[in-house]
Parts: C-alpha cells; sequence; structure tokens
C-alpha cells in the first residue's frame, strides 16, 4: 500500500494554476527525486505535501499508517535561517515538538531520541555549539537531525546541498542514501542538480507545471526527456548498470568521484 497517492492534484494562486494534474504514489523505501526548472511547480508541491497549501483540486490520500506529522522537513535555508542564535542540541530537539499537541515540555524519550539522531549523523560532539557558528555541511547535518526527530518514515528535502561544496555535497549526498538505503527513511527531495537525483534517487518525477514524467530513474533517463535533461548520451542502456552499481548511475557516479578526488588534490 502507498504512503501518499496523488491523484489529479492541482495548486493555484489567485485561481492561476502553478502545478497542475499530477498522479503518482510514494511508496515505502522510496527515495522520490522531484526535478524541473525553476517556476515549475516543485516549491508548491512540497507545501502541498506538508500541508502548508491546500489542494487547488484533487487530493492527496496518506496510507500504510502515516499520519500528516510524520513527514518531516529540511528546509532551503535563508541568510537568517544560517545565523540562528540556538545550539545544536536545542534545534534537533525541537524537532520532537510536533508530537506533543498542547503539551509544552520535553520528555526524556524527546532527549533520548535527539541524542540518538546527534550520534547516528556524526554531531554529538556540537551538542552545545551555537548553530551560528557551524560550517553549511554541518548545519544540514543539524537540520537533518531535527527533521528525524520529526519522524522515522517520511523526509521532504529542499535543496539540501544547495550553497555546499562539492566534497561537502557528496558527503551530504551519502548521509542521506544511508538514511534511505540502512534506515529505511523514506526520501522525497526537490532538487536543481539532476545529476545528484539520478545518482542516488530510484524514482523521478519531472514536472514544468505540470507532470512531464513519473517513473523509476532507469525508466525516467530512458526517454528522450531525461537524455536531453541531463545531457548523458550514454544513458540508453543503463538498467541492470544503474542497479548494479548499487542504485547509482554508473556515468554520473564516475564523474563525481573524479570530481571529488580533484579537489582533494
Amino acid at each position: 500500500m502507498a504512503l501518499m497517492t496523488c491523484r489529479n492534484l492541482s495548486f493555484a494562486y489567485d485561481g492561476k494554476y502553478v502545478v497542475e494534474n499530477l498522479n503518482f504514489e510514494l511508496h515505502k523505501g522510496d527515495y522520490l527525486c522531484i526535478v524541473g526548472e525553476n517556476g515549475a511547480g516543485k516549491s508548491t508541491l512540497a507545501k502541498g505535501l506538508l500541508r502548508l497549501k491546500a489542494p487547488y483540486s484533487g487530493e492527496i490520500i496518506l496510507g500504510d499508517g502515516l499520519k500528516p506529522n510524520e513527514v518531516g522537513y529540511l528546509p532551503q535555508q535563508t541568510p537568517a535561517q544560517r545565523d540562528f542564535p540556538g545550539s545544536v542540541y536545542e534545534i534537533v530537539l525541537s524537532g520532537r515538538l510536533n508530537r506533543h499537541g498542547l503539551y509544552p515540555f520535553y520528555s526524556k524519550v524527546d532527549k533520548e531520541v535527539a541524542h540518538s539522531n546527534m550520534e547516528a549523523l556524526g554531531i554529538s560532539h556540537l551538542a552545545k555549539a551555537c548553530y551560528g557558528n557551524l560550517s553549511g555541511g554541518q548545519q544540514q547535518r543539524v537540520l537533518l537531525a531535527r527533521a528525524l526527530c520529526a519522524t522515522d518514515k517520511v523526509i521532504l528535502l529542499d535543496e539540501p546541498v544547495t550553497g555546499l561544496d562539492p566534497l561537502m555535497t557528496q558527503d551530504m549526498y551519502q548521509l542521506i542514501y544511508r538514511l534511505n538505503s540502512e534506515m529505511g527513511i523514506t526520501i522525497i527531495m526537490i532538487s536543481h542538480d539532476i545529476h545528484g537525483a539520478i545518482t542516488y534517487g530510484s524514482r523521478i518525477l519531472h514536472l514544468d507545471n505540470r507532470q512531464l514524467f513519473f517513473g523509476t530513474t532507469d525508466e525516467y533517463m530512458a526517454t528522450d526527456l531525461g537524455k536531453k535533461f541531463t545531457g548523458c548520451p550514454v544513458c540508453e542502456d543503463i538498467s541492470e548498470d544503474h542497479r548494479s552499481h548499487g542504485g547509482h548511475h554508473p556515468h554520473v557516479a564516475e564523474e563525481s568521484s573524479m570530481k571529488a578526488g580533484r579537489e582533494e588534490r
């Protein structure tokens, strides 16, 4: 049974469609990448999936026991957010607030979950550090730990590598991939980085104010749209290679490895 089903889903502002007629499903363990040009409707769809914007038409159906407050969120950072003065521990722990309702106090379990997620993401030693003093990569780890405190089911990430250098970008992608493959967290990632999307994602949703494509990464790379958007001419027969490389697109994985090597030198 699908965790989330979108049927004939459309969103609009002042009666004008921003994105329309979306039909796709999200299943447990999926790594769904939502791609498209600026203004294609990706951020609006994200708001809808987070229940921050009501559909203009159509519906979002939750299944397999998923509740509306069990979708964690890693937002795209603004300069003001990067300078937030709270401690790492305080920010991570705040991810538990969605489970409290009107009860304003953190429980022992909340605190244990926060410490566990900080340890899992390698930031326990930063617990007392000021968030605003961290590097971009460290800040993203903190926000990811916060999202994990909100849910162990689905996390929506909005441009998670924006502003990171190449090595930190690769580190972040590996971390998200590990959450998906080892911890079973279902991932929804909005991204302009198409190479990152096809390297790590299992499914692609391509928007241009409407649904141009939804399916597996292999199926996407076999389409004219996928070949054109990625600029990858060697992607016609990748299905078996893609899976044999642990879900990574071999062409892009090699390119990423070469890039990381150049950065180290």
